[in-house]
This record gives C-alpha cells, sequence and structure tokens, in this order.
C-alpha cells in the first residue's frame, strides 16, 4: 500500500492569498483525479494542510508571508473540485492539520504511515519548493520511497519549482511522474 500526500491545495494558496496562481489552477484535474485513482485503490489518501491562527506573532511565517490559511477561514477549504472529491470521500481521507511547511513537523504523519505499514508516497500539491519540498526531505530523512507528480505540483516561483523537480530527482532519489509516466529533468 501506498499513500497519496495532497499538500496545501487551497483556496488560499491556488487564487488567494498566497496564490500560485495559473499553475496552481492548472494542475487542479490531475490532483483530483490522482486522488480519486488512490482512494479507488484503497490506498491511503491524506490531506495535510496548512493551518494559522490570525495575528500569532510567534510563528516564523508571520515575518515571510501575508496572513494565510487563517483558522476556520474561506481560504483553507480545499481548492475546486478537490474539495468535492474530499466531501464526497470523507470517510476514506486523512485530513491532517501542519503548522509547519512539512507535513512531518509537528504532526502525526509518520505515525499514521508506519502503523499502516507504508513505505511508499507519493507527494503532489504547492508550493513545489516550500512545503512540497520540506515534506519530500522529512521523507527522505525517514526512510520512505518518494514519487512526486509533476504534473500535479506548481509554485508562485517557476524558477523554484524547477529547481525542487530536479533537487526531488537527483538529491532525494525520488521518482518524477508526469501523466502517468517515469519523467527525467
Amino acid at each position: 500500500m501506498k499513500a497519496l500526500i495532497v499538500i496545501d491545495y487551497t483556496v488560499d494558496f491556488v487564487v488567494g492569498k498566497l496564490p500560485c496562481g495559473e499553475p496552481g489552477i492548472a494542475i487542479e484535474p490531475r490532483i483530483s483525479e490522482l486522488t480519486r485513482e488512490c482512494i479507488q485503490a484503497g490506498d491511503y489518501v491524506v490531506m495535510a494542510v496548512d493551518l494559522h491562527d490570525e495575528a500569532d506573532i510567534f510563528h516564523p511565517e508571520q515575518r515571510l508571508f501575508p496572513p494565510h490559511n487563517i483558522r476556520g477561514s474561506e481560504g483553507r477549504s480545499l481548492y475546486g473540485t478537490l474539495n468535492n472529491v474530499y466531501k464526497q470521500h470523507e470517510e476514506r481521507i486523512y485530513w491532517m492539520d501542519k503548522s509547519r511547511y512539512s507535513a512531518f513537523c509537528g504532526t502525526d504523519l509518520d505515525l499514521q504511515l508506519r502503523a499502516r505499514g507504508i513505505t511508499e508516497i507519493h507527494l503532489v500539491g504547492v508550493c513545489t519548493d516550500i512545503c512540497v519540498l520540506h515534506t519530500a526531505v522529512d521523507a527522505y530523512n525517514k526512510g520512505y520511497s518518494i514519487t512526486v507528480h509533476a504534473d500535479a505540483v506548481a509554485s508562485f516561483n517557476q524558477l523554484g519549482h524547477e529547481w525542487a523537480l530536479g533537487h526531488f530527482q537527483n538529491t532525494l532519489g525520488a521518482r518524477l511522474m508526469h501523466a502517468g509516466k517515469e519523467y527525467k529533468v
């Protein structure tokens, strides 16, 4: 069994307060498709969703980015058709709040994966060069096999996106996939 980890694919990160914009919008069909496929295959699906409290002066991102993914805000909702997929299959998807870039940092993700005997993780979402990257680095350090779906990740920084794809493959030994086929950078 594998796990699909959908990282921060929310309104705020696609079209809201800290948007990827068109690159984030463009990956919507693929993220929803991969999520449906994994649910149908019986794979473990995780929505790893950034969570911030308004005016939290102690959070390090306060100095780096505008307020985003605020608890209880519409910006924290899953974007587009992924929100519908989640609502249709909520009982089969693990929703996990996270407050740092990596989905492993300060969460029970590693425990959830190990309890299910999962050694292979697939990553999709935003931002390629921030939260997806930090999650991949932690997964690598914890010994997981990593697949990144290049057609289902995006960033507001195209150079960072491209650099991260190369880093996944060349430094973390991750397999890159695009349209269901192995992809080389």
